[in-house]
């Protein structure tokens, strides 16, 4: 079975660091794509940050400049480092991922969702 494992949330002080990573296991075939999501409070969910197995990148104007998506592609991982946090980037952020494995024709994945907390 395929799986996203999503680690690296938290509470952190405006202005700091975290970095969020997910870990995609199972059958996989093809990773075409790995993004990351967030679901503030009372809003929708948008995209943070995409990037594809080629390596292009693609960013919500929300984050350009502090956020930085990177992909370890030996242990199927995509990493979210984010700096300069605000208040607002407060959510629960969501990996994503375009595969396709051996029991599944080519689909969306989601991961379980790490809370990210900015706060005083």
């Amino acid at each position: 079975q395929v799986q996203l494992v999503e680690s690296g949330g938290g509470l952190v002080q405006p202005g700091g660091s975290l970095r969020l990573s997910c870990a995609a296991s199972g059958s996989i075939v093809t990773i075409y794509g790995m993004g990351w999501f967030r679901q503030a409070p009372g809003k929708q969910r948008e995209l943070v940050a995409d990037i594809t197995y080629r390596g292009a990148t693609n960013y919500a104007d929300s984050v350009k400049g502090r956020f930085t998506i990177s992909r370890d592609y030996a242990k199927n991982t995509v990493y979210l480092q984010m700096d300069s946090l605000k208040p607002e980037d407060t959510a629960v952020y969501y990996c994503n991922a375009d595969m396709k494995s051996l029991s599944r024709v080519r689909s969306q994945y989601w991961g379980q969702g790490t809370q990210v907390t900015v706060s005083s």
